[in-house]
């Protein structure tokens, strides 16, 4: 059995991918997985010994470019050419096509998998793309929706027509290009009737519907086994928890002096920090040594030794702070991210911060309820529902079905 895991995206679009192909492996299935070329992503894959065929361009680079909205359709169609070009190549030989990652990317991937005839499934890892009368969908950059329409069925034809606007001619022309009929509606054909929802059903319960069928598998997450850094150890054992601030694959545009910003409400709480750089390369703000900076770590393992998680409300990041019974405060800054910030404050795990630009006083009001005793408590006791089998049931509900 080959398996193709296809998606374009950041850390978590791809941290995912790893926890699957380490589950489908163990129950014999051979896995390649198809991302951006990133160094941080080619890095983690090779840790898990999960062979990458990077595609199109670097997704940090392309955070960082910000690009305009005027600029998606065609943003869209490099992309989707891009994984024409490359998928077709890489899944000829495949049981079966796993796509996920930003939509065009989907698309382009379930269309290479029905050239070659091959079985595809659509994932997601937030479930505000799926189309549901009980939640709005995201708007795009550039195509808010009509002020003061709140009908969510309304707001879901809206969506299906902004993504045709966006990414149909872009999908229809590759797909022409290699034989393969238009596509009416690509949100429509990208979700298909039973698309598979990869979160936790306690941190993002799924309230059924009659239009879709929906496969929730729980959270795909692969335990970490590196250990922490011994200098990083060292600044842990030094003193009481410390709070770690850190974002994530945002570039932070909205806060410019978010790393300062984040270590003086810290310390105004009375606590140490751990600061990660994160792709929008925060750093410390003196020499002082109640501060500590980090890359890349094990957040499974660290996050367990903190007395609060400052961070941006992605889905991976948020499902490993309420694993962990860490406190949260979520500053989200785009997509689902407020979704994610909601969810951890309805919880009673954390604080659900307004807007993308903390200030010192916002912040620190924030923290203020997260380090209380009440919210460690829940936090803890929430941290003992979620599950973390999500990808073993994912891997043997795939190979199942394509037996």
């Amino acid at each position: 059995m080959r398996v193709l895991l296809s998606t374009y995206g950041s850390r978590g679009d791809v941290e995912p991918l790893a926890g699957l192909a380490v589950r489908l492996r163990e129950l014999g299935a051979e896995v390649l997985v198809c991302a951006p070329p990133d160094e941080d992503f080619a890095q983690r894959l090779a840790g898990v010994d999960v062979p990458l065929v990077p595609v199109y361009r670097s997704a940090r680079a392309l955070t960082a470019a910000a690009p305009a909205a005027a600029d998606l359709p065609q943003r869209a169609a490099e992309l989707i050419a891009g994984q024409f070009g490359t998928i077709i190549d890489a899944a000829d030989g495949c049981d079966l096509v796993v796509a996920t990652g930003v939509l065009p990317a989907a698309a382009g991937a379930r269309s290479v998998a029905e050239k070659l005839g091959i079985p595809s499934v659509s994932v997601t890892f937030q479930q505000l793309t799926l189309p549901s009368p009980h939640h709005p969908p995201l708007a795009y950059p550039g195509r808010p929706f009509p002020p003061g329409e709140t009908r969510n069925r309304v707001l879901w034809d809206l969506d299906a027509q902004s993504i045709d606007a966006l990414f149909g001619a872009a999908l229809n022309t590759s797909r022409a290009a290699i034989g393969l009929p238009p596509v009416e509606h690509v949100r429509d054909y990208v979700i298909g009737r039973r698309p598979w929802l990869a979160t936790d059903p306690v941190l993002d319960p799924w309230k059924e519907t009659r239009d879709l069928d929906v496969v929730q598998t729980g959270a795909w997450i692969l335990p970490d086994p590196n250990s922490l850094p011994d200098d990083l150890l060292a600044f842990l054992d030094a003193g009481p928890p410390p709070v770690y601030a850190g974002f994530g694959s945002m570039p932070m545009r909205a806060s410019a002096d978010v790393a300062r910003v984040a270590i003086e409400a810290v310390r105004a709480a009375g606590r140490r920090v751990v600061v990660a750089r994160g792709w929008a390369g925060l750093d410390l703000i003196d020499d002082r040594d109640d501060c500590f900076v980090v890359g890349e770590v094990n957040q499974q393992a660290l996050f367990g030794r903190v007395a609060a998680v400052v961070h941006h409300g992605g889905a991976g990041t948020t499902t490993t702070a309420t694993r962990s019974g860490a406190p949260q405060v979520v500053v989200p800054q785009a997509a689902d991210q407020p979704y994610w910030a909601a969810r951890v404050a309805e919880l009673g795990v954390g604080v659900a911060h307004d807007g993308p630009a903390p200030t010192l006083a916002s912040l620190s009001a924030a923290l203020g309820t997260a380090l209380a005793r009440e919210t460690r408590a829940r936090a803890r006791a929430v941290a003992a529902t979620i599950r973390a089998d999500g990808a073993m049931v994912a891997a043997k509900r795939l190979l199942t079905g394509v037996h």
